[in-house]
């Protein structure tokens, strides 16, 4: 079984923000988690300095590999920096994605 973690701290949300399970949309100065294990990459959001985590509304995704995990991490910290909505359309997926 595999395990990998990636962190993008300041990350300033785009004007529509984020929307997370836990309080709605959020915007701001942000930090971008995600968490891969058992061929499923899970996605948490907070603000700078805060200790309290939301998840994101997209999450968790299957994720075949630490690999893909990484790029989905990053589509994810695009998707905050643009504003482009988290939900209402198809889950962020990397370029040749697939499923576990």
């Amino acid at each position: 079984m595999g395990w990998a973690s990636w962190t993008t701290v300041s990350v300033f949300s785009g004007r529509d923000g984020v929307r997370t399970e836990e309080a709605g949309v959020i915007t701001g100065e942000l930090t971008v988690h995600t968490t891969w294990t058992e061929n499923e990459a899970r996605f948490a959001i907070q603000y700078n300095g805060s200790s309290e985590w939301f998840t994101l509304a997209d999450g968790p995704l299957p994720c075949a590999s630490e690999e893909e995990s990484r790029a989905l991490h990053e589509m994810v910290v695009e998707a905050v920096r643009t504003g482009r909505p988290t939900t209402g359309r198809p889950p962020l997926r990397p370029e040749g994605h697939t499923t576990a």
